[in-house]
């Protein structure tokens, strides 16, 4: 059974499954890198081995404080209604964000914002100095109650970081005080990455990828032999590119129906 690790080795498979080299495949080698490019980002966008959820840390410089409370960043933008301007103004409260980051669930809390659960004189601290000074002085119920508790506690007094992020902008922004934010700070960012098949070999070799690629490579195909429609060659053979066009159509939209059902994580349930 082939199995690709390469561009180019999944290029040879999917030329082979339409009949090269016994078929002359009638579509451009340009035409075929686009549409490899076209199957990756397909991939990466919707399918569930297509991103990696990962962990980044950035460290927070005293140009991001400066850009993000200065008003050299501020965006204005006016509208004209009636004869009226109306200006709308706009800070540069972000973090640029690699290309590769396509979502972001949160960032975690700066460091030492936890008031309840670090620290010496914390809460925690105190639990295990006073209560814990042998193993089973507590039961591990009780332990995991007051550990709940804590957090609810530290729930309610530290609350989340309100983020806003847009892959296409490439930009996070971070609606907090930035004027009690210090540089040399960490964020921890919670994020999907796309999984780049330039690191890992094995996403050549994806079934889906393989059979995805095989039908765009197939549409070109026929698209390009629409416009010899009815142009019988020697021997009396007609093209019939429309065919080939429908055809490898029909499957694309059963292999995107096989997408939502099988390999795309289902959305998450909005309650409120």
């Amino acid at each position: 059974m082939a199995k690709p690790s390469t561009r180019q080795e999944l290029i040879d498979y999917c030329l082979r499954k339409l009949g090269a080299p016994v078929l002359e495949i009638n579509v451009a080698d340009e035409q075929i890198d686009d549409l490899v490019d076209d199957a990756i980002q397909y991939f990466q966008d919707r399918h569930f081995d297509g991103v990696t959820q990962t962990f980044l840390k950035y460290e927070i410089t005293q140009q991001d404080i400066d850009r993000a409370r200065g008003t050299s960043g501020i965006t204005t933008t006016t509208v004209t209604q009636n004869s009226i301007n109306y200006d709308y103004e706009e800070n540069s409260n972000f973090l640029p964000i690699p290309e590769s980051v396509i979502g972001i669930n949160k960032i975690f809390h700066f460091e030492g914002s936890n008031t309840v659960s670090s620290g010496m004189f914390s809460l925690k601290y105190q639990l295990f100095l006073n209560d814990i000074y042998y193993w089973g002085a507590v039961e591990l119920l009780t332990y995991a109650m007051t550990k709940t508790y804590l957090e609810d506690i530290d729930f309610l007094l530290t609350t989340q970081k309100q983020i806003r992020f847009n892959k296409r902008l490439g930009k996070l922004y971070l609606d907090i005080d930035w004027a009690s934010v210090t540089p040399g700070k960490y964020l921890v960012i919670d994020c999907y990455v796309v999984s780049d098949p330039a690191n890992s070999s094995r996403i050549w070799n994806d079934r889906f990828l393989k059979l995805y690629l095989t039908s765009l490579i197939k549409r070109q195909w026929g698209q390009n032999l629409i416009k010899f429609q009815g142009v019988k060659l020697p021997g009396g053979v007609e093209l019939n590119g429309r065919q080939i066009y429908d055809d490898a159509q029909r499957e694309i939209d059963s292999l995107m129906e096989k997408m939502s059902s099988d390999y795309e994580l289902p959305p998450f349930d909005m309650i409120g």
